[in-house]
């Protein structure tokens, strides 16, 4: 590079920085926004401002108005609240995998659901919820359906590997196989479950986050946030493997190793979130390509840009569940996916007639 081009390479560098910068704090501000909102909307409307004063109260610093409703405080911390959080938690954990996923396959339309999490939770759920389980209480839910989408994810990995590698063509063939058996033994599961057994499932497919508790947030915490730690770790790896493996491999990048540890990252981000809310599509696929789109393709700034956009997705799916009719709540997985494929499908198109090819 000549003398004369440094100052422009700079200069260019400097607006990228500065236009990550205003995203990310536009986005955080936002979230933030959106919880405020979020926690007064509902049956019992609270103001945001008492919303406010009730947080400000709890971190100690005693200034604004308290909820003047007699159950508001009680409301705000333990059905809102958590529920709130859980839905940060999950949205940030499912964006992030699925910037991951598309980091790993090179391709800005792979999601989660490719290695079978989902799926394979679901089945485990079920199985759970049919013959009615009950080896630790009311955790036995969440706890088979974590353990099923990781043993899933794993055999759908150690299923494709030959002579010591992986290939991703042969990952996703796999992938499509388990999830179809997993599919298959959901629906051997809804064949022999009964009327309340059956509409348990449907819901858990579907998503929500309806009584969640704080006991749930916790539990998901600390997977989700090994998970988001890990993300960053091989971010930029990630970035070197989109030149293609063999280019990964000649500047020293264990393309095999990058490819097993960001699988496991996704499958227990994916679990930990399909836990305790549910199926939740399109999160992992959509809010990816979006910060794409605004941020460029470097994944040390897209996987964290997408766990915020993830987490503010979903805090806005889920006022909109609990609060579009008045008298039932939407399943939230299936409101995310009613908007965002419509949504996707035309942002598709646009991308197509801009610049001549699929984004």
């Amino acid at each position: 590079m000549t003398a004369a081009g440094m100052p422009v390479e700079r200069t260019l560098a400097r607006a990228r920085v500065g236009r990550t910068a205003l995203l990310l704090t536009t986005m955080s501000l936002a979230l933030a926004a959106m919880i405020v909102v979020s926690a007064g909307r509902g049956q019992m409307h609270i103001p945001a401002d008492e919303v406010l004063g009730s947080v400000l109260h709890r971190v100690g610093l005693h200034v604004g108005p308290m909820p003047h409703q007699a159950q508001g405080e009680a409301t705000l911390w333990t059905v809102r609240f958590p529920r709130i959080v859980l839905g940060v938690v999950v949205g940030a954990a499912l964006a992030a995998a699925g910037a991951l996923m598309q980091g790993v396959f090179g391709n800005p339309l792979a999601e989660p659901g490719v290695v079978g999490v989902s799926t394979g939770a679901a089945a485990a759920a079920a199985v759970v919820i049919v013959f009615q389980f009950s080896l630790v209480g009311a955790w036995t839910v969440p706890v088979f359906a974590f353990v099923g989408g990781l043993v899933t994810t794993v055999s759908v990995y150690l299923l494709s590997r030959s002579a010591g590698r992986t290939e991703v063509v042969t990952l996703v063939l796999t992938g499509i196989a388990v999830n179809a058996v997993c599919s298959a033994g959901l629906a051997l599961m809804l064949f022999l479950a009964d009327t309340q057994a059956r509409e348990e499932i449907v819901f858990w497919q579907l998503g929500s986050l309806n009584g969640t508790r704080w006991v749930y947030v916790a539990a998901v915490v600390p997977f989700v946030t090994v998970g988001l730690a890990g993300a960053l770790l091989v971010a930029r790896r990630l970035d070197v493997l989109a030149l293609g493996d063999r280019a990964a491999r000649h500047v020293g990048v264990d393309v095999e190793r990058l490819r097993m540890v960001s699988i496991v990252l996704v499958a227990l981000l994916t679990a930990a979130a399909v836990s305790f809310a549910g199926i939740i599509g399109f999160v992992g696929l959509v809010v990816p390509h979006l910060v794409r789109m605004g941020l460029g393709p470097a994944h040390r700034v897209l996987v964290p840009a997408s766990a915020l956009g993830g987490a503010l997705l979903l805090v806005c799916a889920d006022l909109v569940a609990r609060t579009a009719v008045a008298t039932a709540e939407l399943p939230i997985g299936m409101l995310t996916a009613l908007v965002g494929g419509p949504f996707f499908f035309w942002l598709l198109r646009r991308t197509r007639g801009s610049a001549g090819g699929w984004a």
